[in-house]
């Protein structure tokens, strides 16, 4: 198969961009890859990727996904087979099928964030503070928590607010709060 170079410029660092050979009909995975892959750092990747090769038995870019389990585990990821069947399932793989690089760095990138909830709040916070002055106020993260998503109820809020310890002067400090929030729900 012919392949061609794509070049990808990226727009938050003028100059610089991505070569990629690819073949046509790989384009919409490779999209996808790079969707995921802006999540995650190329250190995690280069390592991914290495762990994934260890695995790859027939050197034809998948693992069986009976390995899942295990190739997650050796990069420190602690999931629990019914979490990795779900993963599993998202991407409607059965236990006997196998899985390519970009589904395994999509999986991955799934179990990195349920493990990691502190950032993932942090980011949330970090959004809500368009202007990044490092806190929210606490009227409007009532209002995102009554109001968005999966709305929490008022008493709800409260027992948050004060497990969290708002400030006196009203603010919400975004990283102080997601620490306290992760902390004492991992008491409970």
């Amino acid at each position: 198969m012919e392949g061609r170079v794509l070049h990808l410029s990226c727009p938050s660092n003028p100059g610089s961009s991505i070569h990629l050979h690819y073949v046509a009909h790989l384009t919409a995975a490779w999209i996808s890859f790079l969707r995921r892959a802006k999540f995650l750092t190329q250190d995690q990747i280069n390592e991914f990727k290495e762990c994934f090769s260890l695995y790859d038995r027939h050197r034809k870019g998948k693992i069986e996904a009976q390995q899942l389990i295990t190739v997650m585990r050796c990069l420190g990821s602690n999931p629990t087979p019914s979490e990795v069947q779900r993963h599993l399932l998202s991407h409607n793989i059965d236990r006997a099928g196998e899985l390519d690089f970009s589904t395994f760095l999509s999986i991955m990138h799934r179990q990195l964030q349920q493990e990691a909830p502190e950032e993932e709040i942090l980011e949330a916070m970090k959004m809500a503070d368009k202007e990044q002055r490092g806190f929210i106020l606490v009227s409007e993260l009532r209002a995102k928590l009554t109001g968005i998503g999966e709305k929490l109820t008022d008493k709800e809020v409260d027992e948050l607010l004060q497990e969290a310890g708002v400030g006196a002067d009203g603010r919400i400090h975004c990283e102080q709060f997601a620490k306290a929030v992760t902390r004492n729900s991992a008491k409970r």
